[in-house]
C-alpha cells in the first residue's frame, strides 16, 4: 500500500505541475527553470527533470556528506514520465484564454501540487531530489518547509530567468504560496497516510496469522 500511495501522490503531483504549466501565468521557478531548458536546448520537460534530479542528487550528498541517494532517480523518471504524460493528455483539452480561468486552472494546480507532494513524501520513499534539498536545508538550518522551500524557489527563479522559462504572476504566487500551501498539507496527509498504512499493515498481519492457522 506504501507503493500505492507514493505512484499516487506523484501522479497528483505531475497533474498540478500540468495545470500550473497550462495555464500560461507562469510556473513554480523549478517548473520554468525545466519548460525554458525544453525550449531553449531541446528535448521533453520530463526529460529535464531526470536530468536535473541527477545533478541536484550529487548536491545532496556533498550537504549531507553521505552516499548519493540515486533511489531518487527512480522517483525522478516517474515524475518526468508523469509531467510528459499529462501534458500530452491535457494540451488540447486544457486552453484557457480569459485571464479567470487561467487562474483558476493554477489555482488548482497549485493546491493539487502541495497535496500530491505532501503525500508522497510521507511514504518516506525515495523523495524528489529537489524535495530531498528542502528536507535537507529545513534540517541543516532548523527552520519550517515553508522557509527552505521559499529560499530554493529564489535560486531556481534567477536560473530560470537565465533560460527565458515561463515566469509570471503564477510564479510569484507559486513562490509566496507554495511552501505555505505544502506545510500547512503535511500533516492532514501525515494523518491519512498514516491511517492507511497501519489499516494496511494490520489487514497484512491478520492475512498471515489466517495462512498460519490453516
Amino acid at each position: 500500500m506504501k507503493y500505492v500511495l507514493y505512484v499516487a501522490g506523484i501522479l497528483l503531483l505531475t497533474l498540478g505541475i500540468s495545470f500550473t504549466i497550462q495555464s500560461d501565468l507562469g510556473t513554480s521557478p523549478f517548473d520554468a527553470l525545466l519548460v525554458g531548458l525544453a525550449y531553449k536546448v531541446g528535448l521533453t520537460v520530463g526529460s529535464w527533470e531526470i536530468i536535473i534530479a541527477f545533478v541536484l542528487i550529487g548536491v545532496n550528498s556533498l550537504l549531507k556528506w553521505q552516499r548519493p541517494e540515486f533511489l531518487g532517480l527512480v522517483t525522478a523518471f516517474i515524475t518526468g514520465v508523469g509531467i510528459d504524460m499529462w501534458l500530452f493528455l491535457l494540451h488540447n483539452s486544457i486552453t484557457p484564454e480569459l485571464w479567470y480561468s487561467k487562474f483558476v486552472y493554477f489555482g488548482i494546480g497549485l493546491v493539487v501540487i502541495g497535496f500530491g507532494t505532501a503525500i508522497y513524501l510521507h511514504t518516506n520513499f525515495a523523495p524528489i531530489p529537489v524535495d530531498r534539498l528542502t528536507l535537507i536545508l529545513q534540517e541543516l538550518t532548523r527552520t519550517n518547509i515553508f522557509l527552505s522551500r521559499t529560499f530554493i524557489y529564489l535560486l531556481f527563479l534567477i536560473l530560470a530567468f537565465f533560460f527565458n522559462g515561463p515566469i509570471g504572476v503564477g510564479t510569484l504566487l507559486t513562490v509566496c504560496l507554495g511552501g505555505i500551501i505544502l506545510n500547512s498539507f503535511m500533516p492532514i496527509t501525515g494523518k491519512i497516510v498514516n491511517s492507511i498504512l497501519s489499516k494496511s499493515n494490520i489487514s497484512s498481519n491478520s492475512n498471515q496469522d489466517n495462512h498460519r492457522s490453516m
